[in-house]
């Protein structure tokens, strides 16, 4: 996987309720669960933004260890989108933990501006993952509540994140460029 242009190598994304419906019916781990579903707009997202990027799951899930979230992924048709799974269970703390971050980053050896969490949660996902100078996008899909700043951003829909993906690319690319002229 090489970097996209705009030196993001890795796109990390929230579990439940960002990648997957998170069922609160529903007990035990997902994959035992007898309905899951992938979120509206995730298959067709992962499949555009993955294309440059590295792909992973970062997860709260007490109820799930790694092989069982994988089985989760392939019962929604999107483990084959996924490269990497971080979970409690392997890396031993939870975010918004500047640790579960700062796993994530050795793991796969990258600066903080190579990486984007990805979540529905703005605390745990957005907040943590900005503790460690990681950009975040916030997936607000309660309201239309628009949060921005110099670490974080709002988009409404995983259909968004795409379009997202390619402005953000062409205003680091200028920002670069003008870096270069000056």
């Amino acid at each position: 996987m090489g970097a996209g242009m705009d030196g993001v190598k890795s796109l990390v994304f929230d579990w439940g309720d960002t990648l997957m419906r998170d069922f609160k019916e529903f007990n035990g781990p997902m994959h035992l669960w007898p309905e899951v579903a992938a979120m509206p707009g995730a298959l067709d997202a992962l499949q555009v933004v993955g294309k440059k990027r590295v792909i992973a799951v970062a997860t709260n899930a007490i109820d799930s260890r790694e092989e069982e979230i994988w089985l989760a992924l392939g019962r929604a048709s999107l483990d084959s989108l996924i490269n990497k799974v971080y979970c409690f269970y392997k890396i031993g703390f939870l975010k918004p933990s500047p640790e579960f971050f700062k796993y994530i980053l050795r793991d796969q050896n990258l600066k903080p501006s190579e990486l984007i969490m990805v979540g529905d949660d703005f605390e745990k996902d957005i907040q943590g993952a900005n503790r460690c100078d990681i950009f975040g996008v916030w997936l607000n899909l309660n309201s239309q509540e628009r949060r921005t700043g110099k670490l974080y951003d709002t988009i409404h829909s995983l259909n968004e994140l795409p379009s997202f993906m390619e402005l953000r690319e062409a205003a680091l690319s200028k920002t670069a460029n003008n870096n270069i002229i000056e």
